[in-house]
């Protein structure tokens, strides 16, 4: 009988033991848990830190002459964009210097079904040093980024973009540009941390046309 409760009492013992171990594994397990739960947002943030930091913030040209940039441009491609889903070919712009030193924006495509389409709004330099970076609104008051981010020294093509560089433009004096010119301005768009394989070539047909803005 006392040998029985002697070896009841080790097997509880050796029980307790396991117990022991298992709890202590058990917590060391929630602890790790813990830890990688808390560390792992923390460790994303720091990617996500050095992810941002590598892209340089985005810089526009020196300065720009409103009054030479103002005309009639042609859409050479642009980086595709919901709000010219319906645009098939023919998209241009025209510019006008008002007295009061804004522009006056007519934008125009031609729709799958052949008709033009067109979109009347101002900009205002924001930045009057260089006249460089604007605002545009086709309906007050939301205004949207409008960067001149290349541009020839004789105005015959302009970039056009904004900081967060989900935008891109490229405009052309000429319906259509010599291809020595068209990847001088893919090199310079790469330079601008761009990605020149998301642009969309514009089709310029005969037909390409804006109306007189009144």
């Amino acid at each position: 009988m006392r040998f029985s409760k002697s070896k009841t009492i080790s097997r509880r013992i050796r029980l307790l033991h396991e117990y022991g171990k298992l709890a202590l594994k058990k917590l060391a397990m929630n602890v790790f848990g813990a830890f990688a739960l808390l560390a792992g947002p923390l460790l994303g943030a720091q990617r996500s830190s050095a992810q941002a930091t590598s892209t340089s913030p985005l810089t526009a040209v020196d300065h720009v002459d409103l009054r030479r940039y103002a005309g009639k441009w042609y859409e050479i491609a642009r980086y595709p964009n919901r709000f010219q889903r319906n645009c098939q070919s023919d998209t241009t712009a025209v510019y006008t210097l008002r007295d009061d030193g804004k522009v006056q924006v007519v934008n125009a495509c031609r729709e799958k079904n052949g008709k033009i389409t067109t979109a009347r709004g101002t900009a205002k330099a924001v930045d009057k040093g260089t006249n460089a970076k604007l605002k545009e609104t086709f309906f007050w008051p939301f205004y949207g980024d409008y960067w001149v981010i290349g541009l020839s020294p004789d105005y015959r093509y302009a970039i056009v973009g904004e900081p967060s560089r989900k935008y891109l433009w490229i405009l052309s004096r000429t319906p259509r540009m010599e291809e020595a010119e068209y990847q001088e301005v893919l090199r310079l768009v790469e330079t601008l941390r761009y990605q020149p394989g998301m642009l969309q070539k514009t089709n310029q047909s005969a037909q390409a046309n804006v109306p007189s803005p009144s």
